[in-house]
C-alpha cells in the first residue's frame, strides 16, 4: 500500500486523479488511501513533493532548501504577525534570522476576525489596498433583549480597518525576507536545542529530514498552541476559564453598512464573551462569535449557527469560509528564558477584554527583534524585551485582565461593563 509521508505531503490531490483503483482521496488536510491500492506506484512519479512511496521502494529523494545554514543569530517559529515582525525587525537591526513556518501557506488557515486600529497599523506601516478589505469608521453595541436584540449605542470612532489576513501576513513574511530573514515554509520546529537549561537553538523538520539549528536566540512566536515555550520550561498552560472558543464564517450576501462593526452581548449566544460582525466589503462579512471555554455546554459552532438564525439580515447570507480556534485571555508571566522570549498568542498578548491580539503581537514581535538583535551585539540583555514590554503594553493588559475579572460572566450587561468594553474596542475615545 502507498505510503503518505505528512511531512511532506503538500495535498494537491493530482495523486487521486492518477489512480486507477480509485484508492486515494483527499481530506480536508490529509490524504487516504484505501486497500483498494495495489502498490502500482503510478502516483509516486506523479507526486510533486515526493511524499509517496511504495513497499517496493519507489522512494524519490526530497533535497532540502539550498542556503540554509547550521547557524543563525535569530531563529523565530512562527510567521504569524507577531513572528514576522520579529524576524523583520532583527534582520533590520543587523542579525541573520531564519523564520520558520510549520505550514505551506504563511497566513493560512485564518484564525482571527481581523480587525486593526489604523494607529495600530500605522505604527508600523501604511495600509495598502492589496491587505485591506474594509474601512472602518464607526461600532454599533446591541444586548440581547428577550429572543431579539436592542441597540445599546452607537459611536462614531476613530479609523479602523478589517484585514484580509491571508495576503497581510504574506505582506509581514515577505517584507522579513527583503530585510534578509531566511523565510522557509512547511518546516515545522519539533524541539529545541538546549545546553543545561539554556537554549541553543531549533530541531525542526525539513523536506522531511530532521536537522538541528543553532541560534544565539530563539523566537517562540508559535500561537496558543506553543510548544516552544513548553520545551524551554516555561508554563504556557492556559486554564478553560481564561480561553475564549470561537468560530467564525465569512458570510456572503448580506446587506450591511460597510463602514460599521457590529458587537453583540448576549448570554444565550456567546457566555463569557459576544458576538461580532466585522464587514468586508461587497455584500459579505465575518461574522462570528467566542465563548468562555469552560462555560461552553456544547461546541460553539453551534451557538454560531443559532446566533446567525436569530438575526433575520444574517441568516440571508451564505457562509464561503469557516474558521475556529481559541484565544488567551491571561498574559504570561514569564516571556522570556535563557535564549528564548515569547511572543504574541503563544505569550498570550491580547486584550483579555475584547480578545484582539493583531496589534500586540506586531508590537511584541518588532521589539523582541530588535532586542534580539541587540542581545547578539551584546548591547542588551534578552530581559529589556520583557522591561520595555511591560512598560509600554504589559501593564495595560495585566489592568484589563484584572478589570475584566472584577465583571463575573453574568454581569456583562451592565453599563459599567459595556462602557468599559466599548472603550477596549476602540469606540470609544
Amino acid at each position: 500500500m502507498v505510503k503518505v509521508e505528512p511531512a511532506l505531503c503538500s495535498y494537491c490531490g493530482g495523486c487521486v486523479s492518477l489512480c486507477p483503483r480509485k484508492a486515494l482521496s483527499l481530506a480536508e488536510t490529509r490524504l487516504m488511501v484505501s486497500e483498494a491500492c495495489n502498490d502500482c506506484g503510478l502516483c509516486v512519479r506523479a507526486c510533486p513533493s515526493g511524499a509517496l512511496s511504495v513497499p517496493a521502494g519507489q522512494t524519490l529523494e526530497v533535497f532540502p532548501p539550498t542556503h540554509l545554514a547550521t547557524h543563525y543569530d535569530v531563529v523565530v517559529i512562527g510567521a504569524g504577525p507577531a513572528g514576522s515582525m520579529a524576524a523583520l525587525h532583527a534582520a533590520r537591526h543587523g542579525a541573520s534570522v531564519l523564520l520558520l513556518e510549520k505550514r505551506q501557506e504563511i497566513g493560512s488557515p485564518v484564525r482571527c476576525a481581523e480587525g486593526i486600529s489604523a494607529e495600530a497599523l500605522r505604527r508600523f506601516f501604511e495600509p495598502m489596498p492589496s491587505f485591506i478589505a474594509s474601512t472602518i469608521t464607526g461600532a454599533a453595541f446591541y444586548l440581547q433583549d428577550g429572543k431579539s436584540f436592542k441597540l445599546w449605542k452607537s459611536f462614531q470612532a476613530g479609523e479602523g480597518f478589517i484585514l484580509e489576513r491571508r495576503l497581510f501576513d504574506r505582506f509581514l513574511a515577505e517584507e522579513a525576507a527583503k530585510a534578509g530573514a531566511k523565510v522557509l515554509v512547511k518546516a515545522p520546529a519539533i524541539g529545541l536545542l538546549m545546553e543545561g537549561d539554556r537554549v541553543r537553538g531549533v530541531k525542526v523538520r525539513v523536506a522531511g529530514k530532521e536537522q538541528e539549528v543553532e541560534a544565539e536566540v530563539v523566537i517562540a512566536a508559535d500561537g496558543i498552541e506553543s510548544e516552544a515555550g513548553r520545551w524551554a520550561g516555561i508554563d504556557t498552560s492556559l486554564p478553560p476559564k481564561e480561553a475564549i472558543s470561537c468560530a467564525q464564517f465569512l458570510l456572503s450576501g448580506i446587506d450591511i453598512d460597510p463602514s460599521f462593526t457590529l458587537y453583540y452581548l448576549s448570554p444565550e449566544f456567546a457566555p463569557g464573551g459576544y458576538a461580532w460582525v466585522f464587514p468586508k466589503g461587497d455584500r459579505k462579512a465575518n461574522v462570528g462569535l467566542g465563548v468562555q471555554a469552560n462555560l461552553a455546554r456544547e461546541p460553539v459552532i453551534n451557538y454560531l449557527t443559532r446566533f446567525i438564525d436569530s438575526i433575520p439580515y444574517l441568516s440571508q447570507g451564505s457562509p464561503v469560509t469557516l474558521v475556529t480556534g481559541l484565544v488567551p485571555l491571561r498574559p504570561l508571566e514569564t516571556i522570556v528564558g535563557p535564549g528564548i522570549m515569547l511572543v504574541g498568542d503563544a505569550a498570550g498578548q491580547v486584550d483579555p477584554l475584547t480578545g484582539g491580539g493583531i496589534p500586540f503581537a506586531m508590537a511584541a514581535g518588532a521589539l523582541a527583534g530588535e532586542v534580539a538583535a541587540r542581545f547578539v551585539r551584546r548591547e542588551s540583555p534578552l530581559e529589556e524585551y520583557k522591561e520595555r514590554w511591560e512598560e509600554r503594553w504589559g501593564r495595560k493588559l495585566r489592568r484589563n485582565y484584572a478589570l475584566k475579572g472584577q465583571f463575573p460572566p453574568e454581569s456583562r450587561m451592565g453599563e459599567n461593563f459595556l462602557r468599559l468594553f466599548a472603550a477596549a474596542t476602540g469606540s470609544v475615545k
